[in-house]
């Protein structure tokens, strides 16, 4: 009861301090806000002191006379008849309205009125408020003239833009963007290249921007149909100012990134056709030299042979004729001068550095070279590269060599007399740690017990009883060994040989 009681003194007390009819008077009177009263037929009663400074007229003139007056008379019509509609459903209207001050000079008004009901249900005043919003208006339409100019520009130019936010959200593109996305169908060109460039950036763009700067940068996009993209990447950062309303005592601002990237792929597919001229050369310089040094080596290996008998005879007739074993011991130690001279003309393997290579340009650098011979064999192409690949550290020229063996293995168990189906398909894809590149045929295939044999030193099987396995998958399989990786032959799904290549992109031996 104590608490009720209470409750009550303090209505009452807020009752007894209630302001006078004299204070609401002076308050409307002295607002910064243009307002005034009309009756139910829109005719002043009243006007402050902010209202004959936005119209100009004084308040002998105004008061008495219809707020009609105001009007420059071309708002559209409709604009009134629905204030009017909502007045007289006594409810409340704001919007814009084109009024003319007593000068002539036109303004921009903005305007709220709202009924006035009696205690029956009749409107009887209408209170109206309004301020002169022309210089906020012209404002608005050079900040909207300046985005629309901005976004013509961008959208115009021949280069992709993309604006990603620190979590890496695209918040801004161009036109020329929303090409590369149905180009290399990816929902995101900017991820993908940024993870082809700078695999860290997820991790430091909120924290780190500065990490994630480029400068004309090249990134390489392979398609599955068509020719691979080169872009020039360029990023910068960018102060942006977040619109939260939390933010508006707060001067930081949140970085963005901005990627600016340049089609270079015309420029660089001259450069790949004049470096493509000379890559077949050298390949085919090292095709002939392998070609000598493997046959040579087969030469020597199987010169042995006949040796190592000569050898075990030479050491029966020590005992029983020692003459006659003299004899050809003589002969057995001139044939290995000769053999040794014979080793040390063997062609050498070019000594090559290790470099950072792109697995998907060893590749297309294969399918380059190897054009020629899979149109003259009707050979149709399936190549399915991943998008981007990191890179790895290996020898250029000996993965062309492997990969191209591999290739021309493929060609030679397709290209037999009747044979009707032949297609190639050439996969790159990244699995965890490694990249793994798979060369599948649809030849006769590869029997299951000579899986093993193929890596044989100068094992070979061609035209044994339709089956086909190639040469130089020896020769192979030391390459990609040097490399810390594994190969492996497999029936592919056509049923012909399917040659899987895994290679670690950190390059530990797998």
């Amino acid at each position: 009861m104590k608490a009720v009681q209470g409750t009550k003194k303090c209505l009452s007390s807020a009752a007894e301090i209630a302001l006078p009819p004299e204070a609401y008077r002076q308050v409307v009177d002295q607002a910064d806000l243009a307002i005034s009263i009309t009756d139910a037929r829109a005719n002043i009663l009243f006007a402050n002191e902010a209202f004959t400074r936005v119209t100009g007229y004084g308040m002998e003139e105004i008061v008495g006379r219809n707020e009609s007056m105001l009007s420059n008379q071309t708002t559209p019509v409709e604009l009134y008849r629905s204030m009017w509609s909502d007045l007289s459903a006594q409810k409340p209207w704001a919007g814009k309205l084109l009024n003319r001050r007593k000068n002539g000079d036109l303004y921009l008004a903005e305007l709220s009125i709202s009924p006035v009901v009696d205690a029956t249900g009749n409107t009887t005043h209408f209170l109206g408020m309004h301020r002169d919003v022309t210089e906020l208006h012209r404002l608005e339409r050079i900040v909207r003239n300046q985005k629309h100019l901005i976004e013509s520009v961008v959208d115009t130019a021949p280069i992709a833009f993309a604006l990603l936010d620190p979590t890496g959200r695209v918040i801004l593109d161009n036109q020329e963007y929303k090409k590369l996305v149905t180009d290399l169908r990816v929902k995101e060109p900017a991820h993908t290249i940024l993870d082809s460039l700078l695999p860290i950036w997820r991790d430091t763009l909120a924290d780190r921007p500065q990490e994630c700067l480029l400068n004309q940068r090249e990134a390489r996009i392979d398609r599955a149909a068509g020719r691979p993209r080169w872009l020039s990447v360029t990023s910068s950062i960018i102060d942006m100012h977040s619109d939260c309303a939390d933010s508006y005592f707060c001067a930081a601002g949140q970085p963005g990134l901005l990627i600016v990237m340049s089609d270079i792929t015309k420029l660089r597919d001259e450069q790949e056709r004049a470096r493509a001229s000379a890559l077949q050369a050298v390949l085919a310089e090292e095709e002939r030299t392998a070609a000598i040094r493997e046959g040579l080596s087969a030469a020597i290996f199987r010169l042995e042979e006949p040796m190592n008998v000569m050898s075990s005879a030479v050491s029966v007739l020590q005992r029983r004729d020692p003459a006659s074993a003299s004899m050809l011991q003589e002969a057995l130690n001139g044939s290995r001068e000769y053999l040794e001279t014979l080793r040390q003309v063997i062609p050498q393997s070019p000594q090559e550095i290790l470099v950072s290579v792109n697995m998907n340009e060893i590749l297309r650098d294969v399918l380059e070279v190897s054009t020629r011979r899979l149109l003259s064999a009707g050979i149709t192409v399936d190549w399915q590269p991943a998008s981007t690949l990191p890179p790895v550290f290996g020898r250029p020229l000996q993965l062309r060599m492997l990969f191209k063996a591999l290739v021309d293995n493929a060609i030679e168990a397709m290209n037999i007399k009747g044979w009707q189906r032949r297609e190639l398909s050439l996969t790159s894809t990244l699995k965890g740690d490694s990249i793994v590149i798979a060369v599948l045929d649809s030849g006769p295939g590869i029997p299951h017990d000579w899986r093993h044999r193929a890596f044989e030193p100068f094992f070979t099987a061609k035209g044994g009883n339709g089956k086909h396995i190639g040469t130089g998958l020896s020769r192979a399989q030391q390459v990609v060994a040097d490399h810390g990786g594994i190969i492996d032959l497999d029936e592919s799904p056509s049923g012909g040989c399917a040659v899987v290549v895994e290679f670690r992109v950190d390059g530990d031996p797998i």
